[in-house]
């Protein structure tokens, strides 16, 4: 469902602008509609009032909770059914965070990721993505939300910029807090500037050696990374927000200090920073996750060389729910 298609409905019903955005901010911010300063008697007009029970339940169903599985960290990881029965993942993330997922499946194919496994399933709309927000925001306060879950965005562009519009204004949630992550996409650079909610920037890089990107990355287009950064260097000195380089640490494979100094050439100079991202496990991949010590002495290295970097494990490690796994582990119970 496109939330252009609630907005229409609502107007059909004889909402003005004013109780149209009533209506969003309630539902993205998962406020009750009955009680307080909200109640429908004291603000809608009688077709929308009458309307309003129908379409809550629908909103409702676009996302519902199939299972929930908490990490010691304070994450946790959740498995959410959408109203056709297929399933995504959504991570609650400590300190107020929330990774949400923009497909089911994935068509860029990383050769160490779950959800590529079985490549692209569907879309899903802009609608279903807010729906997952009002969902952990039923459970905990949101005020991040990073599209980093499941999917590409770029390859769902019309959608997820719909929803991160909704999020940035009637959800409340600041711009800078609304991370688009990408493995990068020239349209991403044409049309995230043109948003009226400009979000700030993920870049999946993983390498900088471009045959090595093509091999992790089978199926993203065809940037050298040194372009890339380019790109990314441009949005954000046009938005004041430092690019965040993703970068998930394979053992023996992207984890040399050869890496680590071709990150800093990159990065010399550049508005951005780098997060080092320990493998999460996923059995019969053949990958594995560098030692704890080696992890923490690349992050030191870039220190050392004026580059900003973090070393950050993914959310919720001790569940093993990440890359499509708890998604993969319910279809095979089922």
């Amino acid at each position: 469902m496109r939330i252009e298609h609630i907005r229409q409905r609502l107007r059909a019903h004889d909402a003005k602008p004013v109780h149209e955005y009533r209506v969003l901010r309630l539902w993205s911010q998962a406020l009750p509609y009955d009680r307080g300063r909200n109640r429908p008697e004291d603000f809608f007009p009688a077709p929308l009032r009458a309307e309003l029970p129908a379409l809550a339940a629908e909103l409702a169903g676009l996302a519902r909770l199939r299972a929930e599985h908490p990490g010691e960290d304070g994450s946790a990881r959740l498995l959410v059914e959408l109203a056709d029965g297929r399933t995504v993942e959504s991570v609650l993330l400590p300190r107020g965070g929330l990774c949400v997922s923009t497909q089911v499946g994935c068509a860029v194919g990383c050769v160490f990721c779950m959800t590529g496994r079985d490549g692209l399933l569907r879309q899903l709309g802009g609608a279903e993505i807010v729906a997952q927000v009002a969902l952990a925001r039923a459970l905990r306060p949101v005020r991040r939300v990073v599209f980093m879950g499941m999917g590409e965005p770029a390859h769902n562009l019309d959608n997820v910029l719909e929803a991160i519009e909704l999020l940035g204004t009637a959800g409340a949630i600041g711009h800078k807090n609304l991370v688009f992550s990408t493995v990068g996409d020239r349209r991403v650079f044409e049309r995230l500037p043109l948003g009226k909610v400009k979000p700030a920037l993920a870049i999946s890089l993983h390498t900088t050696r471009a045959d090595l990107r093509e091999r992790l990355l089978p199926k993203a287009p065809r940037i050298d990374p040194e372009e890339l950064v380019e790109l990314g260097e441009r949005y954000a000195r046009a938005t004041g927000y430092p690019i965040q380089y993703q970068w998930t640490l394979l053992a023996g494979i992207n984890d040399s200090e050869e890496e680590v100094e071709g990150i800093a050439r990159l990065l010399a100079g550049k508005y951005a920073m780098m997060n080092f991202i320990p493998y999460n496990a996923n059995e019969g991949f053949g990958f594995r996750r560098p030692a704890r010590e080696h992890a923490a002495k690349l992050a030191g290295m870039l220190h050392q060389r004026g580059i900003v970097a973090r070393l950050r494990d993914s959310a919720g490690q001790d569940v093993e729910g990440g890359c499509g796994q708890l998604r993969a582990r319910a279809a095979e119970l089922a």
